[in-house]
């Protein structure tokens, strides 16, 4: 499915940037922003991963499960892109960014949630 191998090629770009910016938290200055920023890319990259495979099995409902999925890579950029930013140009992306960001990750989590009990067995 399309949809599919273009949420694998987002998890593989987030993956990238994750492991990017842990480095430049490890050897920046004052860089906790890029910490937090590494950790949700890195993370949800792999949810991600780990959504698509459920779905593909069937383990949860396709509709619900597919939303949750993009969901997780909208919030993560939002959050991650947000923080990035702040630390390198000194400006938020736009006001609320990160906060909206980790509401959409909340509400993916959430959705997966619903995705396997809605599940057709």
């Amino acid at each position: 499915m399309a949809a599919h191998r273009l949420l694998i090629g987002l998890a593989g770009v987030m993956g990238a940037a994750g492991v990017a910016l842990a480095a430049a938290s490890a050897h920046g200055a004052d860089a906790s922003r890029l910490a937090s920023a590494s950790a949700m890319l890195l993370f949800h990259a792999s949810v991600i991963l780990a959504t698509i495979a459920l779905l593909t099995r069937g383990l949860l409902h396709g509709g619900i499960g597919l939303v949750a999925t993009f969901g997780f890579a909208i919030g993560a950029a939002l959050f991650a892109g947000d923080l990035t930013l702040r630390q390198y140009a000194g400006h938020a992306l736009f006001p609320m960014a990160a906060p909206t960001g980790g509401m959409v990750m909340i509400a993916s989590w959430l959705a997966v949630s619903v995705a396997a009990v809605v599940a057709k067995r």
